[in-house]
């Protein structure tokens, strides 16, 4: 009989769907992408998926007996059974990911929410590796958010555990989040929510900008001119840093973890970034978390692979 050593780490996206095959010492063979179909309510996604396994076995001679097993994370809740609690963006209702995975793979798989398993690659293979309790947050569109405790991913009863995206942080706000509710994290430090209070702030004229928010806007280009002392664009980098610190400080009370992660594309920016949540995180923590360290995260666009794959150990 063969040993198992082989497993598959898969992040499932809107547009894309990341794949890694791994060996069970973390070792990563092969890495790979395809795309998303979300058509006809998404129902081609995991098909396409045990497709793509397949190929990679045949193509590596790898038996089915050498495999561990298949770990997934996918942008929706998932509760600890592997049930997803809807997807909106690949037009998932409710149902068992692992049931139907399994179905058409027959071998073990387990399932998350992406920023959970993001969050346990970074623990496994990236800069938080040695810890055994984290919070993690991804800038990026949205905000996604992970949060580990004594080396579990903490998921929930609806699998909803670490929206810190969705911590509400402004009662006052009127407009709407795409969760529905009102005064989100992610209103303020995403990326469209960087954009939305570039555009709010210029309209409002108090300050002069080199912003042009007649063209389209990213923030990479606020984060890129409030590195040129941009004023508008400064108030922007500043609104998101309260509003993470602020948040990070609630979410530390209830976890108190060896320390915070910063991902997602925003956080390329770097210093910039990192040095406005820390101000913040540091004037709102409670005094037994102030001092916890606030890192980059490291593993960038593979840590999706990595903690899915992970979740089979």
């Amino acid at each position: 009989m063969k040993d198992k050593i082989y497993l598959f780490g898969v992040d499932v996206g809107g547009t894309g769907i990341k794949i890694g095959l791994f060996k069970k010492d973390g070792y990563l063979v092969e890495k790979w992408e395809i795309p998303t179909n979300v058509k006809n309510g998404g129902n081609e996604i995991l098909p396409d998926i045990a497709k793509a396994l397949k190929e990679k076995m045949a193509e590596k001679g790898i038996a089915e007996e050498e495999m561990i097993g298949v770990g997934i994370g996918v942008p929706g809740p998932v509760d600890e059974k592997g049930v997803v609690h809807r997807c909106v963006n690949l037009g998932w209702g409710t149902f068992s990911i692992v049931d139907c995975l399994s179905e058409l793979l027959n071998m073990p798989i387990k399932a998350a929410n992406d920023a959970n398993v993001a969050a346990l690659g970074e623990m496994w293979k990236g800069c938080a590796m040695g810890c055994s309790s984290l919070v993690f947050i991804t800038l990026g569109t949205g905000i996604g958010g992970g949060v580990i405790v004594d080396k579990k991913v903490v998921t929930g009863e609806n699998g909803s555990g670490g929206e810190i995206g969705h911590i509400t942080v402004n009662v006052d706000e009127e407009a709407s989040c795409n969760c529905g509710k009102q005064g989100c994290v992610e209103q303020y430090a995403s990326a469209t929510g960087m954009v939305r209070m570039a555009k709010k702030l210029i309209e409002e004229g108090k300050e002069k900008s080199s912003i042009d928010i007649t063209k389209h806007l990213t923030a990479k280009a606020i984060v890129d001119e409030a590195k040129k002392g941009d004023a508008v664009a400064l108030q922007v980098v500043d609104i998101m840093g309260k509003t993470l610190g602020l948040a990070l400080g609630a979410a530390t009370c209830m976890v108190d973890p060896q320390v915070i992660l910063i991902g997602g594309g925003v956080s390329k920016a770097g210093d910039i970034v990192l040095n406005a949540i820390e101000k913040y995180y540091r004037m709102y923590a409670f005094h037994a978390t102030k001092n916890t360290p606030i890192k980059l995260a490291t593993l960038g666009n593979d840590a999706g692979i990595y903690g899915a794959a992970r979740q089979l150990l």
